[in-house]
């Protein structure tokens, strides 16, 4: 029977046959899939195995040019959030909690970051937003301090009754018509 070094051997070779791997990236994945089969070899259960630490800190996961997934530790990523539910099936939200980032810091590389910012600032994204906040809460106070005025119509009624009616021909001349 096979040791467990050469099941965790086997099983990282074929994921690094399928996926291209540094030889740290490599030793790393046949050390955590080792201690994975001997945590199951134990008897420990999966859950305990998945809540293993990170081999990073979060503070390294988000570098200026990439980012770090601190559940399987592939790095390259401009954005995490599209690894997250393909690889993991796991949404930002959740990923966020069970590593404590906060909720204000982005999945993505800083320098992705800011380039996404200034793109925006450069089509003048910030001003328009800001002026679109304005009119919709000048709506709002508009609404609230306007009194309503007594028996006037409520809107739904009012567009009705501004259509004008269809007119009907009367079944008679519909007759001599033909």
């Amino acid at each position: 029977m096979a040791t467990l070094v050469e099941i965790a051997a086997q099983l990282v070779s074929s994921h690094a046959s399928s996926t291209p791997m540094t030889s740290d990236e490599l030793l790393a994945e046949i050390a955590k899939v080792h201690a994975a089969l001997k945590n199951l070899e134990a008897g420990q259960t999966l859950d305990a195995v998945e809540e293993a630490k990170p081999s990073i800190t979060v503070k390294d996961a988000f570098k200026k040019n990439e980012v770090v997934c601190l559940l399987c530790g592939k790095g390259g990523f401009k954005t995490l959030a599209r690894h997250l539910t393909t690889a993991h099936g796991m949404k930002p939200g959740a990923y966020k909690k069970q590593f404590g980032i906060s909720s204000k810091q982005a999945l993505s590389a800083k320098s992705y970051s800011e380039a996404r910012r200034k793109m925006a600032q450069d089509r003048g994204l910030a001003d328009n937003l800001a002026k679109a906040r304005e009119v919709r809460m000048a709506n709002i106070e508009a609404k609230k301090t306007a009194p309503a005025k007594p028996g006037r119509p409520p809107k739904a009624a009012a567009a009705k009754a501004a259509k004008p009616a269809k007119a009907v021909k009367p079944a008679k001349a519909v007759k001599a018509a033909k």
